[in-house]
């Protein structure tokens, strides 16, 4: 199982990695939270624990973009917040379960085991949206029986939109996903990636599937 651990406190990160390490786990390190996102944004890893104190990004930021982005991963979070509070939080913004410091090895251990014997949720590769398919295994688009050729960005946009089908994305979530957070915000690229999305998807189509929100973002609904 492959395992990123998002800690800040390399004493502790350290001792995560060793420990899991010696049960045959690989376990990635990330020291803050815009790095742990970027890392965890891949797809790669079976299991994250999360810190919620962490500089650049919090933990529950962290963990609010990982499920806002869809990843399905499970997610420990080990933390030095205790409070009833903190927990309810978490576990509602979308972690597995919660683990608090100081902690005994045996437990997380036992809890990442756990884990990792859940069966992973079965997505069908294929997306769909009336008569829009997205195949995200291929990366192949078609609206009926027409084929529709996406530039990397436009298919990563359109994956984004369709997996969040119905909900309203704004154009920061949407940089962020398809541009990480090392792209400009101020600038119009969502929208343009927008415009060439309606043109090759809506156009000579009378039922529309790509909606614009003023003032908020789009989606992709029937």
């Amino acid at each position: 199982m492959k395992i990123l651990a998002i800690e800040d406190d390399r004493t502790v990160g350290q001792y995560v990695k060793r420990g899991l390490e010696e049960q045959r786990f690989h376990v990635d390190l990330a020291a803050d939270g815009l790095e742990g996102l970027r890392l965890a944004s891949g797809g790669q890893y079976d299991l994250i624990i999360l810190d919620l104190r962490l500089p650049e990004m919090s933990g529950l930021e962290v963990l609010r973009n990982l499920r806002d982005r869809g990843l399905t991963v499970p997610i420990l979070v080990l933390t030095a917040q205790d409070t009833v509070d903190f927990k309810v939080q978490a576990l509602r913004t979308g972690a597995d379960d919660y683990v608090t410091k100081p902690f005994s090895f045996e437990e997380l251990l036992a809890r990442v085991e756990a884990l990792g014997r859940r069966p992973q949720q079965l997505r069908s590769p294929v997306l769909r949206v009336l008569d829009l398919e997205l195949d995200t295994a291929t990366h192949e688009a078609r609206r009926g029986t027409e084929p529709i050729e996406l530039t990397p960005k436009e298919y990563t946009v359109l994956e984004y939109l369709m997996r969040h089908t119905g909900r309203v994305m704004s154009r920061t979530l949407i940089t962020e996903y398809a541009w990480d957070y090392h792209f400009d915000p101020g600038t119009n690229i969502v929208d343009v990636v927008i415009n060439r999305l309606r043109k090759k998807i809506d156009s000579g189509h009378a039922r529309k599937l790509i909606h614009t929100v003023r003032g908020v973002g789009y989606t992709v609904k029937g």
